[in-house]
C-alpha cells in the first residue's frame, strides 16, 4: 500500500510556485544514507596505527611522506566544505526568492532541513528588520562552512553557541507573543482614584464629624455625596444604599460592601449517615484537595481552599459522603437541634440541604415532611434525599400558607421563608439594582403568612418539641425583626436563646420602631465579620394551642368581607324568643333581603318585608311593641356582654358558623333603628 520510493526520480509535489520550495523524501534518505556510507574521519594518530598495522615499516616510510598524505586529505575536506558552503548559498537563494509562499510538508511529514527553521520561526522572522535576517543568514553559512573550526571540538562548540543563540532568540519572541495574548493590565482612571479617595476622605470626615467637618455643611450634605460615591462605585441603586446605611455605621459599611465584591469560600458538610468528618477529609486530601475544618461550633463542616478535581464530581460525592452547602446554611438546623424520633416539619425545604442535615442529626429515625411550592425545585430535593441515603422523608408539594389545613401537630418546624436575597449579593449581584421598596414589602407579607401558618403547625403540647425556627438570608429589618414581633402579636408563642455562641444580636429598634425587647435574642450573621453569606436566625417556642381573641376578632373581619351569598345570619328558637349563646350576645332575628348587595351592604328594605321564619304580619301596634321588646334585649345582651365576655374573650378557638359578627350587629342594630324611627 501507498507510493514506492523511486530515490533516482526527483518529483516536483505541490501546485504551483510552492512546488519548488517541496522536495521529495528521496532527498532526506538520500542525504541519510550517504552520511551512514560516508567511514568517518579520523585523526592523525589514529590513522598512523592504522597504517602500521596493515603495512610493515619500510625504508619509503618517513614523515615527510604522512605530511603530505595529511595535506591531501585536507583539500578534500576544504572542498567538501566549500560545496556544502555553496549548496547553502543557492538554497539562501530560492528562500529569498519564495518568501511570500507558504511553507508545506511532505507526504511523509518531513520538511527540508533548510527550511525547518523557516517553518518554525516563518511568523518571528516576518517581524524582523531587514539587519536582523541578513544577521541570521551569515550565521547559517558559517555554520554550513564550518569556518574556525579545524578539530571536532570546535565544530561542537560552534554548533553549540549558535544553538545556545537561536534558543534566545526563540524564548524573546515567544515571550513576546505570550504579552501579547495576556490581558493587558489596565491602571485605575483619575476618576476612579478620585472616587476612590472622595470616599475615603468623606468616612474620615463623618467619624470625627465635630472636628473636621467644613464650616457652613451639615451632616446631610456629607451622607448624600457618601450615598451617591458609593452607589457609583460599586454599583448599587439609590433604595438599597440608603436602607444599608440605615443598617451599619458609615466605617462597618465599606467592610460589608467590600465583602459583598469577593465570593464566599466553598463548604461541604460531612454526611454522618454514610462516614466520617476524619475519613472523608482524608480521601479528599488524597485526591488533591486542600481543605480545613469549618470552624469549632461545626462537628460536619469542612473548608475547601483549593482543588485539582471538581468538588461536585468525585467519587465521594456521587456516594453521598458529603452535600455542597453553605456554611450559614447549616446554622438553623443547629439551632432547631431535632431529637431522634419526632416529627418534623420543613416548610420550605428545596434543595434539600437543611432537610438532609435533619435526617442527619435524627438518624433516620422519626418522620421528616418535606414540603416546598415549587414542584420544578422539589425534584433536587428527591436526587439529594437518595444520593445521602435519607428514608425518613416525606416530601410533598403544598402552599406553606395552606399548610395547617393539610397536616399539623408538629414537634418542630423549620421555616426558611423566601426573601430579598440582600445577605446573598456575592452569590447574585443583580440584587444591587434589582431591588425597590416593593419588593421588600411583598416578601415580607409573604413571610409573615408563612410565619403565621409555621405556628399553627406546630403542637404547642409535645413532650420535646414545640419550637419554631424561622430564618431567612436577607439583612433587612423589615423581612427579619418586623416579622418576628408580628408574629408575637398574633400568636401565643415567645422567643428563647437560638443556642448558637456567635452571631450580632437582632434589632430591638430601627428608626421610629420599637420591637419586643426578647427580639436580642435573634442572631444576625454578616459576611464582612463572620465570612458566611448573610443570615438572620431567629427561635420561637409556642406556648399554647389557642388563638389570642384579637386574632380571632381579626379573622371575623376578613370573614364578613368575604361573605357575599348572604347579608345578614339569622339565629334563633322556633319561638322566636331571645337566647343568650356563650359570649353572652343576643341573636337576633333579621329580615333576609332576596336582593342583597355583593359587598355585604343591605339593600333598602320595604316596611312590610317579613321576617325569615315567620307568616305574613299585619302591620299594627303589635310590629312596634315587639321591636321595643327586642331593642331592649339587645341593650341588655351588650351590658352583660361588657361585664362577662372580659375572661370569655380572652382566647377562642373555634368560631361558629351561626354566631354574628361584630360588623353585621352594628348593621343590623343600624337598620333596625331606622325602621322603629320610621314606623
Amino acid at each position: 500500500m501507498g507510493r514506492k520510493l523511486d530515490p533516482t526520480n526527483q518529483v516536483k509535489k505541490g501546485p504551483g510556485r510552492k512546488s519548488r520550495k517541496q522536495k521529495g523524501a528521496e532527498t532526506e534518505l538520500s542525504k541519510f544514507i550517504t552520511a551512514e556510507s560516508e567511514p568517518k574521519r579520523r585523526t592523525s594518530r589514529a590513522r598512523k596505527r592504522k597504517r602500521k598495522i596493515e603495512t610493515p615499516e619500510s625504508e619509503d616510510d618517513s614523515d615527510e611522506m604522512w605530511e603530505q598524505e595529511e595535506e591531501e586529505e585536507e583539500e578534500k575536506v576544504e572542498t567538501k566544505k566549500g560545496k556544502k558552503a555553496e549548496a547553502a548559498k543557492m538554497e539562501l537563494k530560492e528562500e529569498e526568492e519564495d518568501e511570500e509562499d507558504e511553507d508545506m510538508k511532505d507526504d511523509y511529514g518531513a520538511a527540508e532541513e533548510s527550511s525547518g527553521e523557516e517553518v518554525g520561526e516563518g511568523s518571528d522572522e516576518e517581524e524582523l528588520l531587514p539587519i536582523e535576517r541578513a544577521a541570521k543568514k551569515e550565521k547559517k553559512i558559517k555554520a554550513a562552512m564550518g569556518i574556525g573550526s579545524d578539530s571536532d571540538s570546535d565544530d561542537s562548540d560552534n554548533e553549540v553557541a549558535i544553538k545556545k543563540e537561536e534558543e534566545d532568540a526563540d524564548e524573546d519572541d515567544a515571550i513576546q507573543t505570550n504579552i501579547e495574548e495576556m490581558d493587558k493590565f489596565r491602571l485605575p482612571g483619575e476618576e476612579e482614584l478620585l472616587k476612590e479617595s472622595k470616599i475615603k476622605e468623606n468616612v474620615d470626615v463623618l467619624s470625627n464629624f465635630a472636628a473636621k467637618r467644613e464650616e457652613g455643611k451639615g451632616r446631610g450634605e456629607y451622607i448624600s455625596l457618601l450615598r451617591s460615591d458609593l452607589c457609583t462605585y460599586y454599583s448599587y441603586n439609590d433604595f438599597l444604599m440608603e436602607k444599608l446605611m440605615d443598617i451599619f455605621p458609615v466605617s462597618e459599611l465599606i467592610d460589608f460592601l467590600e465583602a459583598n465584591e469577593i465570593q464566599r469560600p466553598v463548604t461541604i458538610r460531612t454526611n454522618t449517615l454514610k462516614t466520617r468528618r476524619r475519613d472523608l477529609a482524608q480521601a479528599l486530601i488524597n485526591r488533591g484537595v486542600n481543605l480545613d475544618p469549618l470552624g469549632k461550633w461545626s462537628k460536619v463542616g469542612l473548608i475547601i481552599f483549593d482543588s485539582s478535581v471538581p468538588i461536585g464530581a468525585t467519587p465521594e460525592y456521587l456516594a453521598g459522603h458529603y452535600m455542597l452547602q453553605g456554611a450559614s446554611s447549616l446554622l438553623p438546623v443547629m439551632s432547631l437541634s431535632p431529637q431522634e424520633g419526632e416529627c418534623v416539619l420543613d416548610m420550605s425545604s428545596a434543595p434539600g440541604g437543611k432537610t438532609t442535615y435533619i435526617a442527619q442529626l435524627m438518624k433516620n429515625t422519626g418522620t421528616i415532611v418535606a414540603n416546598d411550592a415549587n414542584a420544578e425545585r422539589l425534584k433536587s430535593v428527591v436526587g439529594n434525599v437518595h444520593r445521602l441515603g435519607v428514608t425518613n422523608a416525606v416530601i410533598c408539594n403544598y402552599d406553606g400558607r395552606q399548610f395547617p389545613k393539610v397536616m399539623g401537630g408538629f414537634d418542630r418546624v423549620l421555616l426558611d421563608a423566601p426573601c430579598s436575597g440582600t445577605g446573598v449579593i456575592a452569590k447574585d449581584p443583580a440584587v444591587k439594582t434589582s431591588k425597590d421598596e416593593a419588593d421588600i414589602l411583598r416578601a415580607a407579607h409573604l413571610q409573615k403568612e408563612l410565619l403565621l401558618a409555621a405556628i399553627d403547625s406546630v403542637n404547642a403540647d409535645s413532650a420535646t418539641g414545640g419550637y419554631l425556627i424561622y430564618c431567612t438570608c436577607s439583612i433587612m429589618v423589615e423581612e427579619n425583626e418586623w416579622v418576628v414581633d408580628y408574629a408575637l402579636k398574633k400568636r401565643n408563642v415567645k422567643l428563647v436563646p437560638a443556642g448558637l455562641d456567635f452571631g450580632t444580636e437582632g434589632f430591638t429598634r430601627f428608626q421610629e420602631r420599637r420591637f419586643h425587647p426578647s427580639l436580642r435574642l435573634t442572631r444576625r450573621f454578616y459576611p464582612h465579620s463572620h465570612n458566611m453569606d448573610g443570615f438572620f436566625v431567629a427561635k420561637l417556642k409556642k406556648f399554647s394551642n389557642s388563638v389570642p381573641a384579637s386574632e380571632m376578632e381579626d379573622g371575623n373581619r376578613c370573614e364578613d368581607k368575604t361573605e357575599t351569598s348572604e347579608s345578614v345570619v339569622v339565629a334563633g328558637s322556633a319561638d322566636q324568643k331571645p337566647s343568650k349563646n356563650k359570649t353572652g350576645k343576643v341573636p337576633v332575628k333579621a329580615a333576609v333581603s332576596p336582593k342583597a348587595q355583593t359587598n355585604g351592604a343591605v339593600a333598602k328594605k320595604s316596611p312590610n318585608i317579613p321576617a325569615k321564619g315567620q307568616k305574613d304580619q299585619s302591620p299594627g301596634p303589635k310590629k312596634a311593641k315587639k321591636a321595643k321588646m327586642e331593642a331592649k334585649n339587645v341593650t341588655e345582651g351588650e351590658a352583660n356582654a361588657a361585664e362577662s365576655g372580659k375572661t370569655e374573650k380572652k382566647k377562642t378557638t373555634v368560631k361558629k358558623k351561626t354566631r354574628l359578627g361584630k360588623n353585621k350587629f352594628n348593621k343590623l342594630k343600624k337598620v333596625l333603628q331606622k325602621e322603629w324611627n320610621g314606623e
